[in-house]
C-alpha cells in the first residue's frame, strides 16, 4: 500500500475577492521508503502541497491519504496527534524555540508525544547532534548559532521521532556543501535502515541528484516526473 496517495488535490486560497488556485487537480503516489523530490519556481505549489502531507493544512478539493489515514477526515487535534506520530519536519525558517538549548529543541518532539526513557533520549539526541556537526554546540541558545547551524539543529529535531514521513523544505538551503552532504547521507541512512520516506521541496542539486523520484510542479500542476539516480549514496 502507497504511503502517501494523492488524487486530484486542489487548493484554494482567497485572497480579498480573488481566488487564487495554489494547486490544482493534483495526483501521485509516494511508496514506502522511499526518497521524492518536488521541484519547480517560486509560487509554483510546493510548500503548500508539504503543508498539505503534513496535515498543515487541507486540500480544498479531491483525497488525501497518509500512512493509510484520510487526513481530509482528521480534526484539528486529530492532525496534531498524527502529525507527532508519524511525521517530522524540517523548514525553511528552522522553527526553534528561543528560549530552548540546541539540545533542548531536538528533545522536545520526545517529550511531547513519546514515551521515551532519559537514556534513549540522550542517546538518539547525542547521535543525531553528533551526525549533524552540532555536538559541540549542545547547550546553545539559537540566537547565539548560524543561520546554517540552525538548519542542522532542525534537521536533527526532525529526525529524532523516527517517523515514517519526513518533509522536508529546502533542507540544505543555509548548509555548506560539506554538511549538507552529511545531512543527505544521513538520511540515506534512516530510508536504508528503518524504512524513513523523505519528501523534498527543493532547489538544491545536490538533493534532486539523490532522490528516487522527481516531480516538476509548475502553477500548481504536476507538469512532469523523472526517476533520479535513486538508490546510489553520497
Amino acid at each position: 500500500m502507497s504511503l502517501i496517495s494523492a488524487q486530484d488535490v486542489t487548493k484554494v486560497y482567497a485572497l480579498g475577492e480573488q481566488r487564487v488556485e495554489a494547486l490544482r487537480s493534483v495526483s501521485f503516489s509516494v511508496e514506502p521508503s522511499s526518497f521524492v523530490s518536488f521541484v519547480g519556481p517560486s509560487g509554483s505549489g510546493k510548500t503548500t502541497l508539504l503543508n498539505l502531507i503534513g496535515c498543515l493544512d487541507k486540500p480544498t478539493s479531491g483525497s488525501l491519504a497518509v500512512a493509510g489515514t484520510d487526513t481530509l477526515s482528521l480534526s484539528r487535534r486529530e492532525a496534531a496527534e498524527f502529525r507527532g506520530k508519524n511525521l517530522g519536519f524540517v523548514f525553511q525558517d528552522f522553527n526553534l524555540m528561543s528560549v530552548l538549548t540546541v539540545y533542548e529543541n531536538v528533545e522536545y518532539p520526545l517529550l511531547v508525544v513519546q514515551n521515551v526513557s532519559a537514556a534513549e533520549r540522550k542517546e538518539r539526541i547525542l547521535t543525531l547532534l553528533d551526525t549533524v556537526g552540532m555536538l559541540d554546540q549542545k547547550d546553545k541558545y539559537p540566537d547565539q548559532i548560524s543561520g546554517g547551524q540552525k538548519q542542522r539543529v532542525a534537521v536533527a529535531r526532525a529526525l529524532v521521532t523516527n517517523p515514517s514521513l519526513v518533509l522536508a523544505d529546502e533542507p540544505t538551503a543555509n548548509l555548506d556543501s560539506k554538511t549538507a552532504f552529511r545531512v543527505i547521507e544521513t538520511m540515506h541512512k534512516m530510508k536504508d535502515e528503518l524504512g524513513v520516506t523523505f519528501i523534498f521541496s527543493t532547489h538544491d542539486r545536490k538533493i534532486v541528484g539523490e532522490v528516487e523520484t522527481i516531480y516538476t510542479l509548475t502553477d500548481g500542476m504536476i507538469t512532469g516526473k523523472a526517476s533520479g539516480k535513486g538508490g546510489s549514496h553520497v
